[in-house]
């Protein structure tokens, strides 16, 4: 099996395959984890995963840059039912617009919009940093086994993915108000939190995205 991580001017491209390398090897298994700004090589993969890191508007526009690669990438989750994991930006780029720095499209594969953090509590600072605690039902899908209400995640981030329909959401932490953590609809997923900088948590959660046949 292949997985293909895209390499579209950002992302920590490195951290990210190498967490799925280890995940990979501690799971016994032979997947080729494969970095790649080819849209073929996108399009033929068994895991595509879209990492971020930046602002949403530059996210976009690097991914639009890469030859054919939108496409390649609905072809693969679309037409060919392939399981696709975002992450950070990656995720945010699932919605329907990002309102970070003006409007701007995002890829419309899960409903809704990416808006600022704006938390209950004044103390809290943005961008929210640091660990938090993930809220959901215990079991409630496949990406979420093994892991318990609580356990912990690595967040960096100044806006979240409001989704139109709570079903898309998976997982939530709490700064001042619930945040959405993690989201799935269908065969795409995405985790607002870093699974490369989570430990335990997200190494789990990459074993269960290399095992997910959904």
């Amino acid at each position: 099996m292949t997985v293909a991580i895209i390499d579209y001017g950002s992302g920590n491209l490195r951290s990210v395959a190498k967490a799925f390398e280890r995940a990979v090897a501690e799971a016994g298994r032979s997947d080729a984890v494969v970095v790649t700004d080819q849209a073929e090589v996108v399009r033929a993969a068994d895991r595509v995963v879209l990492p971020g890191v930046g602002a949403f508007g530059d996210c976009r526009k690097g991914l639009d840059a890469v030859p054919g690669m939108v496409e390649a990438m609905g072809e693969a989750v679309f037409t060919r039912g392939r399981p696709f994991l975002g992450i950070c930006v990656g995720m945010q780029l699932l919605a329907d617009r990002g309102l970070e720095h003006g409007s701007h499209p995002g890829l419309g594969w899960i409903p809704g919009a990416v808006v600022p953090l704006a938390p209950s509590d004044p103390a809290l600072k943005i961008p929210h940093m640091g660990w938090n605690e993930l809220e959901f039902e215990s079991g409630a899908h496949p990406l979420l086994t093994g892991i318990s209400p609580h356990d912990h995640a690595y967040f960096v981030h100044s806006y979240h993915f409001a989704v139109a329909d709570a079903a898309d959401r998976l997982a939530t932490v709490d700064y001042g108000g619930p945040i959405t953590a993690i989201v799935a609809r269908g065969t795409v997923a995405g985790t607002q939190f870093h699974p490369e900088k989570s430990q335990a948590t997200g190494l789990r959660l990459i074993t269960n995205f290399l095992c997910w046949t959904p």
